[in-house]
């Protein structure tokens, strides 16, 4: 290399430009050198995509709506059981002090058939929902049904047989609403 060379300061862009072009050469652009820019789409070809990603969308939204609506129909499904249960299950009290009414002496024989009439009328309420009574009078104890409050010793009753009931117990098909409330023999 030669003492001038050395010396002489460094050619800035526009001279490389210069020299380049010179030389035959083409200035370099913002894209790299070798590198083919991507051909346009034609107006059709963008349509047509624009169509594809609509109709996913479209797809997609439907099927969220179809999953949505399956969710809905399932909570739904699951509710009304526990919301019928649960409403039951307030009025077992008031049955409760129907049946005590009924024990009790009353010197009005109408108002007594008027008493008889709406419990009547109530127990078939709740038989037209499903909620049956829990067998427990002579019925051997279950501790998924009957809730033992007393123990009894009697030899003339088998072993774990209910002795007798204080409380009356309601299921709905297989769920309980309310433990049959008893006492329980040896």
């Amino acid at each position: 290399m030669s003492a001038k060379k050395a010396n002489a300061p460094a050619p800035d862009a526009e001279e490389i430009e210069e020299i380049e072009v010179e030389q035959g050469g083409e200035p370099e652009t913002g894209a790299a050198a070798g590198e083919a820019a991507p051909p346009e789409k034609t107006e059709a070809e963008q349509l047509a995509e624009q169509v594809e990603q609509l109709n996913d969308r479209l797809m997609r939204t439907l099927a969220e709506y179809d999953n949505y609506r399956k969710r809905s129909q399932k909570e739904r499904t699951e509710l009304y059981p526990e919301a019928v249960a649960a409403t039951v299950a307030k009025f077992l009290p008031v049955v409760d002090n129907f049946e005590r009414a009924l024990e009790s002496a009353c010197s009005d024989a109408d108002f007594k058939k008027g008493v008889e009439m709406i419990y009547t009328s109530m127990m078939e309420c709740l038989k037209g929902l499903g909620v049956e009574e829990i067998e427990a009078q002579g019925a051997v104890f279950d501790p998924n049904f009957h809730n033992a409050v007393m123990h009894i010793e009697d030899e003339a009753l088998g072993e774990n047989v209910v002795a007798s009931v204080f409380q009356k117990g309601y299921k709905i098909g297989e769920r309980v609403l309310r433990h049959a409330m008893v006492q329980v023999a040896n």
